[in-house]
């Protein structure tokens, strides 16, 4: 039988935890402009979509038209985020984001989790978690 691995698993150094939250700064500056094809290069598809009672997987061509969609209208956008990296080890991270979104007069607080893989090619997202998108 395998032995379980040692509680507390993973500690992140100061280095790979500012990696983590540089990523975040990238992608949300390629969000406020609307650079979807770009967003998408960030993703390892397929990726999964999971919110209350409901997860499904995503390909590169469902999550371009879900962000033009979701971003196309919006005028002015702002997003303040604090985000929380929860490292399962090097490779995994699970980042809990609450954040107030801003477009025009109208502000709305989220909270959401992005389950962030690292690749050759650095981190890539693979699963976004979100409340109050799916119906029991």
């Amino acid at each position: 039988m395998a032995s379980l691995p040692a509680h507390g698993g993973y500690a992140p150094s100061p280095a790979d935890i500012d990696a983590v939250l540089d990523w975040f700064t990238r992608y949300d500056t390629l969000a406020v402009g609307k650079e979807v094809e770009a967003m998408a290069d960030q993703a390892m598809f397929p990726l999964n979509e999971v919110t209350d009672g409901y997860a499904a997987s995503c390909d590169r061509e469902k999550f371009v038209a879900q962000m033009r969609e979701q971003l196309g209208e919006a005028g002015d956008v702002s997003m303040d985020s604090v985000r929380t990296p929860h490292f399962i080890n090097e490779n995994l991270v699970f980042v809990i984001t609450d954040a107030i979104i801003t477009a025009g007069e109208h502000s709305q607080h989220v909270r959401y989790g992005d389950l962030l893989v690292k690749t050759g090619d650095g981190w890539k997202f693979q699963t976004m978690v979100q409340g109050g998108w799916g119906e029991f």
